[in-house]
């Protein structure tokens, strides 16, 4: 008998790529597949090449195909385990792995519906798929989620992915899900668990992702004698080309020319430059990993078909595997309290409260920049200060309405997205079009919370349920602050305050306060400490 024989999965994003490769390894292994996508062609033909497996294996095992279901889609996930309910379908393995590139540009440059669309996506998608699989999952069955290492921290270090900032605040939370579902399952007898492969092999990657890094790069660097915007308007012509044969190359560089009124020469010279770099990224990615190797996309499958052993899952019960298989080098961001600072940095500094200003907490704060001389003002502003305020009471995350999650993605991970584009905006008119205005100009930006939850006794789970949405935030104020410094060249920092311990002692306004007055010193902007955890003294 198969291992896998009279068990049911569901793979989204299964039509292509890695969900098609973690479903076809199931298969081979017995088991029957539920596989869904937003576009029916990729959906049948993997039908077809599942089925040809299955009276290979003679494993009697089916194949349901859901075509035009987006994990985004409230309704299509919904409808969805509604049918498979009234089928009296039951799951063994749900694997989340359905996803998007996102914009990849820097986060100034990044429209917000774009922002929302790859959070709505990898988070909001992988949360509800989840919730609404419950309703046909019984003791022993698996959540198996798929998310990114460069998401992942270490003690005292947070990695930035530039260009990325929507995906990385999307993963960030993703792994921390794994662990707060881990938490609420048990009593259900369900695990969750997440894997974090590193770099696979993938066309996303090749023909999208370094490509658009690539582009970017020239966006803001310059190319010959192309604007920025005429750099960006001459890729999107261009990049499709990368891969095709020279005549069709040749053919497409005429026709972008021609389009956008430009020589063949220059676009000829671009799209070699971007290919060039986006090779180089490649190169430099493929150094951070031991054996110097991407992972092939079977290999991810039979990662994914390891975690969904009964014996193995257990043992993995909320974790996030592998730990990491990649060195990615990077300076340390994450700091716990500051020395008191000497100097009074707030004295005639111009400060914006943004966010929930009932808040108790921002009051007190409010108080004291105006008593260091800090004036509190709207216009020509050096100080923007965002308070996200707490995660409110509730029992579990999975019992949450898909309004009521909403609401917590926007509060804590799409607000201050809004209100972090919004200042750097005001910092510098213009430069989401033009990036060469961010040289030199100086700003500061501090998100503030939520608190990890505070008393003598405080669960994991507790904490947990914080941590989905201060692991979005660690990795998005990196990212972003590594694009406004090292690759805009600009001195306006975003910096992210976390109240709260460990241990679960109370947060205290007085050390947040001189934190940030240590964040407007010239210390901290040339710093690479990007999140601070001002009641920690670790």
């Amino acid at each position: 008998m198969l291992k896998f024989q009279n068990k049911t999965i569901l793979v989204t994003g299964s039509g292509t790529g890695i969900g098609q490769a973690i479903t076809k390894k199931f298969v081979e292994n017995g088991a029957s597949a539920i596989i869904l996508g937003r576009r029916k062609e990729p959906l049948e033909e993997t039908a077809k090449m599942l089925e040809e497996i299955i009276k290979e294996k003679q494993s009697n095992a089916t194949i349901k195909i859901f075509d035009g279901v987006d994990v985004s889609d409230e309704k299509a996930v919904t409808g969805m385990f509604d049918t498979l309910k009234s089928e009296n379908v039951n799951l063994d393995v749900v694997v989340n792995n359905a996803g998007v590139s996102g914009p990849v540009t820097c986060f100034a440059h990044a429209p917000m519906d774009e922002f929302r669309s790859t959070v709505d996506i990898h988070l909001t998608g992988t949360f509800w798929t989840s919730v609404q699989a419950l309703k046909v999952m019984k003791e022993g069955a698996k959540i198996i989620t798929i998310s990114t290492f460069f998401a992942e921290e270490r003690p005292l270090e947070q990695r930035p992915y530039r260009f990325r900032g929507p995906y990385t605040a999307s993963q960030g939370a993703k792994n921390r899900l794994v662990e707060a579902m881990s938490w609420e399952l048990t009593e259900k007898g369900i695990i969750s668990i997440g894997t974090n492969p590193g770099p696979v092999h993938s066309d996303r990657i090749y023909k999208t992702v370094y490509p658009k890094a690539a582009s970017e790069f020239l966006r803001v660097s310059g190319f010959e004698n192309l604007t920025p915007t005429e750099v960006e308007s001459a890729n999107k012509e261009i990049l499709g080309l990368l891969g095709e044969d020279d005549e069709t190359i040749k053919a497409g560089i005429k026709s972008a020319a021609q389009k956008l009124g430009k020589e063949e020469t220059v676009l000829a010279n671009l799209l070699n430059k971007v290919k060039s770099i986006a090779e180089k990224i490649q190169k430099n990615t493929s150094t951070m990993i031991p054996d110097q190797q991407f992972l092939s996309q079977e290999q991810v499958a039979t990662t994914v078909l390891t975690l969904a052993d009964d014996e193995q899952a257990k043992i993995l019960n909320g974790k996030v595997i592998p730990g990491d298989r990649v060195f990615y080098p990077v300076k340390s961001h994450i700091r716990a309290s500051v020395p008191k600072a000497e100097k009074n940095n707030f004295d005639g500094k111009r400060v914006s409260f943004q966010g929930e200003l009932s808040d108790p907490r921002v009051h007190r704060i409010r108080s004291m920049i105006e008593e260091e001389g800090g004036q509190i003002t709207d216009e020509n502003v050096d100080l923007f200060i965002h308070f996200t305020r707490n995660i409110p009471n509730f029992s579990n995350l999975t019992e949450l309405s898909r309004d009521e999650w909403n609401r917590l993605v926007d509060r804590f991970i799409n607000i201050p997205a809004e209100i972090t584009q919004k200042a750097i905006r005001h910092f510098v008119p213009g430069g989401s079009d033009d990036p060469r205005k961010f040289k030199d100009v100086k700003g500061r930006i501090v998100i503030i919370g939520p608190d990890l939850p505070a008393g003598k006794k405080i669960s994991g789970h507790e904490r947990a349920k914080v941590e989905v949405f201060r692991g979005a935030l660690r990795p998005f104020a990196t990212t972003v602050n590594q694009e406004l410094s090292d690759v805009l060249k600009s001195n306006v920092r975003v910096f992210l305050i976390l109240p709260g311990t460990v241990d679960g002692k109370e947060p205290n306004d007085e050390n947040i306060m001189n934190t940030i007055n240590y964040l407007m010193s010239d210390e901290a902007g040339s710093s690479s400490e990007v999140i601070f955890c001002p009641d920690e003294t670790r």
